[in-house]
């Protein structure tokens, strides 16, 4: 005969199922965190986005990262500056204290870049750009093609696991659609969209991206970050990104972390999309898909594609050894994304250390404070900047 307690057991298991059949939650509910500095619209508007989604879907915990506010989220760490607010957000990621976090003007290291969402104007319907931000290679054709591998991880945790993949007509388009069909052959299966235009093929054109022809669209990635502040802001005149999800997480071979990125000029209901976004990709475990299909897409030849795609593009150089490193704190911008390795052997061959990176506005290079002025100049005289 069952005692009192195990009855209280039984009863207190039943009602939580009850409880968990009536909310639709099922598990735990997804931390996702947001630091809270450096919007053009101010903190207001990001904690306006943040209670957005915190109020909208009741499978997310929101916590807050940045300085004191009137709030009833949970403000997981209090700062008032941009750089320990990341640096805080790095660790409470790996500590798994937050399954995901939402920021902006975040430096994602060479390899890693981001894959964004939008709602197409055409039909309404969403559509990730690979990629958004970051730089996945610094060789444009290489870039583009593991772009095309981001955005088929970022549609798989999304829920879609086998995603149209269209490539759209930008300088390399074919190069790209080449390789890509070479990994096909080889075994790893991909989706290709079909252009709405009556030539057909995988090539997209402006019809496709207005109208959604592809669950994934491949394309460089400052094209990429245009079109995203294009989507995102063409109702309202381009200072208030109203429409979408942001510019998604960073997606990488290696990378470990979901961190995705909204902009300064990003309005409430974008920030809450982005949170959402975190949200679903941490649901969908990005990190594991990415280390999953990165198996796959090495078993068929990435890497020997990639080293005949550059080769052939290749110009001769000789092999630049970098000086001894140290901490690089500025950062020199106005770099073109194709010449940004050469920038950093320039800076090498004078000894000084840099490293290639990106920030809001696009590529840079990356040197320490007290080597500034003279890169600057070597690299002005060498033509990478104006």
């Amino acid at each position: 005969m069952a005692t009192n307690q195990s009855k209280q057991q039984v009863a207190q298991v039943f009602n939580q199922l009850a409880d968990a059949l009536e909310s639709g939650e099922y598990g735990g509910k997804t931390k996702v965190g947001i630091t809270t500095l450096g919007s053009e619209h101010g903190i207001e508007e990001v904690i306006k986005g943040a209670e957005l989604a915190a109020n909208k879907d009741s499978d997310l915990e929101v916590k807050l990262i940045g300085p004191q506010v009137d709030t009833d989220l949970e403000i997981i760490y209090e700062t008032d500056c941009e750089e320990e607010a990341h640096d805080k957000m790095e660790k409470l990621l790996q500590a798994g204290e937050i399954d995901a976090c939402v920021t902006n003007h975040f430096n994602f290291p060479i390899g890693v870049s981001t894959v964004g969402r939008i709602i197409t104007p055409g039909l309404g319907q969403e559509m990730l750009l690979a990629t958004s931000t970051g730089t996945s290679a610094t060789n444009r054709i290489t870039a583009m093609v593991r772009n095309a591998i981001y955005g088929i991880i970022a549609a798989k945790a999304l829920g879609n696991q086998n995603p149209s993949l269209g490539i759209l007509n930008v300088d390399g388009a074919r190069q790209v659609e080449q390789a890509l069909k070479e990994l096909k052959d080889n075994g790893y299966d991909i989706n290709f969209a079909q252009t709405v235009r009556a030539d057909g093929g995988c090539v997209m054109r402006g019809n496709d991206l207005l109208q959604g022809s592809a669950d994934v669209m491949v394309t460089d990635t400052l094209t990429g970050n245009l079109l995203m502040k294009v989507f995102g802001a063409f109702t309202t005149g381009g200072s208030y990104e109203s429409l979408g999800f942001g510019y998604g997480p960073g997606v990488g071979e290696d990378y470990d972390q979901i961190i995705n990125i909204i902009s300064r000029a990003s309005g409430a209901p974008v920030i809450a999309g982005a949170i959402r976004y975190a949200a679903d990709a941490a649901q969908g475990e990005l990190t594991k898909l990415a280390t999953d299909e990165f198996k796959s897409v090495n078993k068929a030849g990435l890497e020997e594609i990639i080293a005949d795609v550059e080769s052939s593009n290749a110009a001769s150089s000789e092999e630049v050894s970098a000086p001894p490193s140290k901490t690089v704190d500025e950062e020199i911008s106005g770099i073109d994304i194709l010449t940004l390795d050469d920038a950093v052997h320039a800076l090498w061959e004078e000894d000084i250390y840099a490293e290639s990176g990106m920030g809001c506005t696009g590529p840079v290079v990356m040197v320490a404070s007290e080597d500034e002025e003279e890169a600057m100049e070597i690299l002005q005289e060498d033509g990478f900047i104006g």
